[in-house]
């Protein structure tokens, strides 16, 4: 469970969590899921359907990585009457004027940064009551916590007879699939078959799943993922 609030602990590393933010924009793009996503090279965001949270995941070069977002109700950091430097202490390389504005704009709750195989994030006051991760992506920690909100938009059929079992099989099987850049049109039928038991995906979902993957650099051959190569080891 993350921790709120959040420490750089409770991030896992940054292929697996690309895996996990690029399979939620997939479902999404093949209306199984909510939210409205961004998608461009090594970098993708998402807004809740009811504005609630934003986060966003971007990959840069030697393997470097970001994660950032705010929780309506989680984030506190931005409310205090001295507010928390969210970049206090960011390396030089990340997109300084970028978040400079957003947290100008108020619209930071956390920012992580990761670089020479940690992450790492900005002091945060000891009375700090949390920075909104756990409520806005606590799928950053490990598979089950991503698992648990695809359950349940599947709806009433995650409560059938062994469908969390299947559900749960195939979201971390496509993962798996997703952070090894070995993606096809099979694995994304057989993941969004997951949802529906009693009937195959619709093809028209099928292909918009697949063309998202395929932007996301989950498949072989897909679009360019900065850093890719050298978090190859």
């Amino acid at each position: 469970m993350v921790h709120r609030p959040s420490v750089p602990g409770d991030l896992d590393h940054p292929r697996r969590l690309w895996a996990r933010a690029a399979a939620l924009g997939m479902l999404a793009s093949a209306d199984l899921t909510d939210g409205t996503y961004r998608l461009g090279p090594g970098r993708l965001r998402c807004e809740s359907a009811g504005g609630s949270f934003w986060w966003r995941m971007s990959l840069h070069d030697a393997g470097r990585a970001v994660f950032c977002g705010q929780d309506a109700d989680g984030s506190h950091g931005h409310l205090r009457r001295v507010p928390v430097d969210l970049l206090a202490g960011g390396p030089a390389w990340l997109p300084w004027q970028e978040l400079r504005r957003e947290q100008e704009d108020c619209a930071l709750g956390y920012v992580y940064w990761w670089q020479d195989g940690a992450w790492a994030r900005a002091p945060y006051p000891e009375d700090l009551v949390d920075d909104g991760l756990a409520l806005s992506a606590a799928w950053v920690r490990d598979d089950a916590e991503l698992v648990l909100p695809l359950a349940e938009a599947a709806g009433g059929g995650a409560e059938g007879a062994g469908h969390p079992v299947a559900l749960d099989g195939a979201v971390v099987g496509f993962l798996d699939r997703a952070e090894s850049g070995t993606v096809d049109r099979a694995a994304v039928r057989a993941l969004l078959g997951a949802f529906s038991p009693d009937g195959p995906a619709e093809p028209r979902a099928v292909e918009a799943a697949h063309a998202f993957a395929v932007r996301a650099a989950l498949t072989p051959g897909g679009a360019p993922r900065p850093g890719r190569a050298a978090r190859a080891g």
